[in-house]
């Protein structure tokens, strides 16, 4: 079985470098480790990235065959949220950063995982609900994407209760 475990850090125009295979995921299985995948040809492989590595769709990866994979950011059901006012969406976003999930947040809306028990949530907050099937990029991923977030390279966790009166916005080290 082919095994991916690194990406590519240098930018795509860096080098002149010939893409073999395109492995599409969607969001949740491109922050996996050990996870078995297919590439759209069909061959497995199984990805053995570094810890807290998380994949976006147009990283390229390297197989253990000396291949370079592109991942791309498959299809899937999101929720679409709106509100009327935006300091209505701007407290979701929020409320929905301490709960560290991943959202994408875009003019006037914001897109998460489809799960109706918080759609049917944002709804009672006041929220325009919707479902869209669109490839998911969301902006920040908690822990896993601090250290390119501007926190001097150090990740780390959050172990810290969600009544602490911080925000997640500014830098801190723990």
């Amino acid at each position: 079985m082919i095994e991916i475990k690194a990406k590519l850090k240098a930018a795509r125009a860096a080098y002149m470098v010939e893409v073999k295979g395109r492995l599409p995921l969607p969001f949740a299985a491109r922050q996996q480790r050990g996870l078995k995948a297919k590439l759209d040809s069909g061959e497995e492989v199984v990805l053995n990235l570094p810890r807290g590595e998380v994949l976006r769709g147009g990283d390229l990866v390297t197989a253990s065959d000396g291949r370079v994979i592109e991942v791309v950011a498959k299809t899937e059901k999101l929720l679409h949220v709106e509100c009327k006012r935006p300091a209505d969406l701007a407290r979701i976003a929020y409320d929905l950063g301490n709960r560290h999930v991943p959202v994408l947040v875009g003019d006037g809306f914001l897109r998460l995982a489809a799960e109706p028990a918080l759609a049917e949530a944002l709804k009672k907050k006041g929220a325009t609900v919707s479902e869209v099937e669109v490839p998911f990029e969301p902006d920040a991923v908690g822990a896993h994407e601090h250290a390119a977030e501007g926190h001097g390279g150090e990740a780390h966790g959050h172990g810290h209760p969600h009544h602490h009166g911080h925000h997640h916005g500014h830098e801190h080290k723990h």
